[in-house]
């Protein structure tokens, strides 16, 4: 299954990740998130699992970012892999307030994969940035 968050300013890029999937074997899923955890496209995935997959990987990257604030002079999260028994998670920076979340299977070229990855952000970076939320009026006038 194949999908997008409608926001009315997100161009379609489902492409981008069934392109990537199409050339990694074993490669299952991936998900394009803002840092804040909100879906902006998927592929390979139903809705309700792209949500939690984007929430979970908004938190892994959440924790690189303190890792590298902490232990390296505040150093850019590259790309953070989870090793599941039959699965990896890798997780990467893909743009400002943006990460990639992709799923494959453990036979899959963990090496390939990440280079793969990091080819795909470096080509389209500057279409893939998420501007930062502005804060909702603590209160709202006239109500």
């Amino acid at each position: 299954m194949a999908g997008e968050v409608a926001t009315g300013q997100v161009a379609d890029l489902e492409w981008l990740l069934s392109g990537l999937i199409q050339r990694v074997p074993y490669t299952r899923s991936a998900v394009l998130l803002s840092s804040d955890g909100l879906v902006r496209s998927f592929h390979g995935l139903d809705p309700d699992s792209a949500d939690h997959m984007a929430a979970l990987s908004s938190g892994l990257h959440a924790l690189g970012r303190s890792a590298g604030v902490r232990f390296d002079d505040g150093g850019e999260v590259r790309q953070i892999v989870v090793e599941l028994d039959s699965t990896l998670l890798f997780v990467s920076t893909a743009g400002s307030g943006t990460c990639l979340a992709v799923l494959a299977g453990r036979d899959a070229d963990a090496a390939v994969l990440g280079y793969e990855m990091g080819m795909l952000v470096k080509s389209v970076r500057p279409y893939l940035a998420t501007p930062a939320r502005q804060r909702a009026p603590e209160h709202i006038h006239g109500l």
